[in-house]
């Protein structure tokens, strides 16, 4: 027959105490054949998680509105900071955004001011919304990447941009689109 062992630890004060609920039932808590850490009401600590697992989410929503005609990316002042939990921990980074123009727009992310993700792959292809007349198309567009950021620090997600030949427009200040959402989630390494 196995032994059922209570050690206290070498160290502290505080008195632990098992305790009983008031049940007039008859109950048996079978404990499993692996070392681990046991689910409390308190929750499991981030570094307990199994890998794939989620450990935290941030979101930021912004209106604010960029432009530009030039077909190198740049900066639109729109982005998210999470801090994360573990070296070992990927960040996924969804973004949704609105975008307005008449010969396309292309968008990608940057950590900090390092683009990490640009599926532009030449002048005509990967332009959200292309259009090659003098009408202006409105569309949203979305992103997802998989970053290792490989640090404990905290750490910006950006959203880039670029247009092709005429300006393009982030969040376009009228009623028939919307605004840009980041969605920044840690995953378990």
């Amino acid at each position: 027959m196995s032994k059922v062992a209570i050690k206290g630890a070498t160290t502290g004060t505080g008195v632990f105490t098992l305790e009983s609920p008031a049940t007039n039932t008859d109950r048996t808590l079978v404990l499993p054949d692996e070392a681990g850490t046991i689910i409390t009401t308190a929750g499991v600590p981030a570094s307990a998680m199994p890998a794939g697992s989620v450990l935290q989410v941030v979101q930021i929503t912004s209106t604010t509105t960029a432009a530009t005609a030039s077909p190198t990316m740049i900066a639109t002042g729109i982005g998210a900071t999470i801090t994360p939990t573990s070296v070992s921990s990927k960040i996924l980074v969804m973004i949704q955004t609105s975008l307005s123009g008449t010969t396309g727009i292309g968008i990608s992310i940057a950590r900090g001011e390092t683009i990490i993700w640009n599926p532009m792959v030449s002048d005509e292809n990967g332009f959200y919304g292309a259009l090659y007349n003098d009408s202006v198309t409105r569309a949203l567009s979305n992103m997802q990447y998989l970053d290792s950021p490989a640090t404990t620090s905290a750490t910006t997600y950006n959203l880039y941009f670029a247009a092709r030949s005429v300006t393009g427009t982030i969040n376009p200040n009228d009623s028939t689109t919307g605004g840009t959402c980041i969605i920044l989630m840690e995953i378990a390494g």
